[in-house]
């Protein structure tokens, strides 16, 4: 199993950071564009995931509509929100996806800036790559790629905390019955603060180029999402969601009154 993984991971990103470095001479600018590399493979997934929680966010009251009625009777209310994303073709799991898939390319990254740069490592590059004499393993001659450093970890946690509030539901209060009940809005709450806290803990125990990869996968994902979420089709489609939705529960109002 580790063989498959040094196989697969470890041995190809050890090779393209020491094949950018010789081309670059920069370590930090090196690990940039490997994340830039990974993030692209990664397009049409964290696309997909992007898109289904727009769609969430769209159908947020209609969802909220579902929970309300069927509050007293949590089956009945796990049933109808299934049928839900059923119909909309909504998966809520997709988000995290593209989370679990990264981990292992952390992890592999992690090896790479400690027991990779070593003369011991340099056994399993490849014939076309060229052996560096030395490896300056510091960002523009300011920050060692392979210590931790607080600043990029605090930096890290900040730019994750605003990835997340873009995605999260803007719920408006409802008179008469509040949200506490609400399972999904608390666990998008607990991701939109508790998890940039976790990560700032955690890049600050590690060494710093890992921080520097979160930094730059968060700001392309950023991108993504603004492009995804300000889309010209997003006003046309907006209103016809809003439109259907209203027709919704407005019928289910009158159904109910009778």
């Amino acid at each position: 199993m580790i063989q498959i993984y040094n196989l697969v991971l470890f041995q190809p990103l050890l090779n393209l950071m020491v094949y950018l470095y010789d081309i670059i001479g920069d370590f930090g600018i090196a690990i940039i564009i490997v994340t830039v590399l990974v993030r692209l493979i990664l397009v049409p997934l964290s696309v997909k995931s992007i898109k289904s929680q727009k769609a969430m966010q769209q159908l947020q009251p209609k969802m909220n509509e579902i929970k309300n009625k069927y509050k007293d009777n949590k089956e009945e209310q796990t049933k109808a929100l299934m049928e839900f994303y059923k119909e909309n073709k909504i998966n809520p799991l997709s988000s995290c996806l593209p989370m679990l898939i990264q981990l292992p390319i952390i992890f592999a990254l992690y090896r790479v800036f400690n027991i990779g740069l070593t003369e011991e490592s340099f056994q399993y590059l490849y014939s076309f790559v060229k052996r560096p004499e030395v490896i300056n393993t510091y960002f523009v001659g300011l920050i060692n790629m392979t210590e931790a450093n607080v600043v990029l970890a605090v930096l890290a946690g900040l730019l994750q905390f605003i990835q997340a509030k873009m995605l999260m539901p803007k719920i408006k209060k409802q008179q008469g019955k509040g949200m506490l009940g609400d399972i999904s809005g608390m666990m998008s709450k607990q991701m939109t603060y508790f998890m940039p806290v976790m990560t700032v803990f955690i890049a600050i125990s590690l060494p710093s180029g890992l921080a520097l990869y979160w930094i730059a996968t968060t700001l392309f994902t950023i991108g993504q999402q603004y492009l995804i979420m300000k889309s010209p089709d997003d006003d046309k489609n907006k209103k016809g969601k809003k439109d259907k939705i209203k027709g919704e529960l407005v019928s289910e109002k009158t159904i109910a009154g009778k």
